[in-house]
């Protein structure tokens, strides 16, 4: 799958191109950070056992892509 959207890159203006690979680089290291937060914040109502902090941000993570 990796190559066909190698290929189809390979045919978009190197400018666009390069717009787009930052675009899609900006967001996955959004929603790493994101995940990561989360992941802290789900780590902090484990250790309170907060059990409905816990569950919201659960399903928060979930929805991140």
């Amino acid at each position: 799958m990796e190559n066909n959207v190698l290929n189809e890159m390979d045919r978009v203006d190197p400018n666009l191109r390069d717009e787009m690979l930052a675009e899609q680089f900006l967001d996955r290291m959004m929603n790493d950070f994101k995940r990561s937060k989360i992941l802290e914040e789900i780590d902090q109502s484990l250790k309170n056992k907060d059990k409905e902090t816990f569950l919201r941000l659960t399903e928060k993570l979930k929805s991140i892509a």
